[in-house]
């Protein structure tokens, strides 16, 4: 994989001279030139290692699942539904795994809104797909643009492909879609799913380069900036990575490397208190039931875990199996501060321990006193990471 911006060879060989005392004890945390260039490798790990390789393989399973729904929408079969299902929760995983770093591209162009809002409004969709209109729409050459120009949010993105694919744990029977649901034919719900799984693509398309820039993949910034048109850069500046790179240099948002790594811990604060006080918390506290996010394929459990990963995968400077020793936040804290280091690395782990103790579906035990347990947990962690923005900035 390209990197954006890459350190020259002698500058890495006077930071790794710089960065050892002569007793080989590591990074002197005062000295702030070689503080800067390390925090500088750890942003690289995050941009090239973390982001890029994860908004990559969510763009290549959401376009293969396009792939997979044309071919159920054309062959109709168990065998063509399976697949689309299991394309679809590879998709999903990945799109959890994402959601430490939703401050960038995903935030700013409203596309987590766009492709995650939940609860979906099941009869908004009932009432799309009995206009006939609506139908010629979807079903048209260029049904992925009509689905994002013409569909709220509430009808959009992984919980409407997630109805049409499941119901009740269970990928749907094949015959469902022979049938008619509140009037609707289930025929059209794959025209629909089509429509909207390329919308999705194109939105997943849209994070990927705006992140890693035109020469990552050339074919698909072409169709994401010539023919659809979808800003990549916010207000004509950098892509996001090249931005981060960039920190304390003309032209980057970013005005020092100490706040490129406050907003990568800060990434994993947001996801931390949404997974606590929404995602479990709104409906464990007795909030709206209906709350509940992916509902139909009850992967609920599988989503709160997947969040929790996507804040070790920041903190590990890399993805799973590809984490970095060295040049990542949580080598960073082994240093300056190592019981901040262990306390985060422990409530990580303890966080997706707890939640893996919710008894499954979420949706009938959103109520269990370990749902309480995990709300917990996840507040631990996010407290800690709180500090670990603070020592930074001191």
């Amino acid at each position: 994989m390209k990197n954006l911006i890459r350190i020259s060879a002698a500058a890495l060989a006077v930071m790794g001279v710089a960065a050892c005392d002569e007793n080989g004890k590591g990074l002197d945390p005062d000295d702030f030139a070689v503080r800067d260039e390390r925090f500088m490798k750890i942003a690289d790990r995050f941009v090239n290692h973390t982001v890029i390789p994860t908004y990559t393989s969510l763009s290549d399973y959401t376009e293969q699942l396009v792939s997979d729904l044309e071919a159920l929408k054309e062959n109709t079969t168990q065998a063509n539904l399976d697949k689309a299902c299991e394309t679809f929760l590879t998709a999903r995983a990945y799109w959890e795994k994402s959601e430490a770093f939703l401050w960038g591209a995903a935030t700013d162009f409203g596309i987590d809104p766009h492709i995650d809002t939940w609860p979906l409004d099941l009869t908004g969709l009932k009432e799309a797909l009995t206009n006939t209109a609506q139908i010629a729409g979807l079903a048209g050459e260029d049904g992925d643009v009509y689905a994002g120009e013409k569909l709220g949010p509430t009808l959009l993105g992984f919980h409407g492909i997630e109805y049409v694919l499941f119901w009740e744990g269970e990928h749907r029977n094949v015959s469902w879609f022979e049938g008619i649901d509140a009037g609707v034919k289930c025929a059209d719900y794959l025209t629909y799913a089509v429509a909207v799984a390329g919308d999705l693509r194109n939105k997943c398309w849209q994070m990927e380069l705006a992140w890693a820039g035109e020469e990552h993949n050339p074919d698909r910034f072409a169709k994401v900036n010539d023919e659809l048109e979808l800003p990549l850069t916010p207000s004509g500046g950098l892509y996001y990575g090249e931005n981060l790179l960039s920190a304390g240099r003309a032209g980057s948002s970013c005005r020092s490397a100490t706040v490129a790594m406050q907003w990568m811990i800060e990434g994993c604060n947001t996801i931390a208190d949404e997974v606590a006080s929404q995602k479990i918390g709104m409906v464990y506290t007795g909030g709206d039931p209906n709350y509940v996010e992916s509902p139909y394929s009850y992967k609920s459990i599988v989503d709160f875990e997947d969040n929790i990963i996507s804040i070790k995968n920041v903190w590990n400077g890399g993805i799973e199996g590809d984490y970095d020793a060295v040049n990542s936040l949580s080598a960073y804290f082994k240093e300056v501060n190592p019981d901040l280091e262990k306390q985060i690395s422990d409530a990580i782990e303890d966080a997706i321990a707890k939640i893996r103790l919710i008894p499954e579906p979420f949706i009938e035990n959103y109520g269990n006193d370990s749902a309480g347990a995990a709300i917990g947990s996840i507040q631990t962690l996010d407290n800690y990471l709180s500090q670990a923005v603070n020592v930074l900035a001191e």
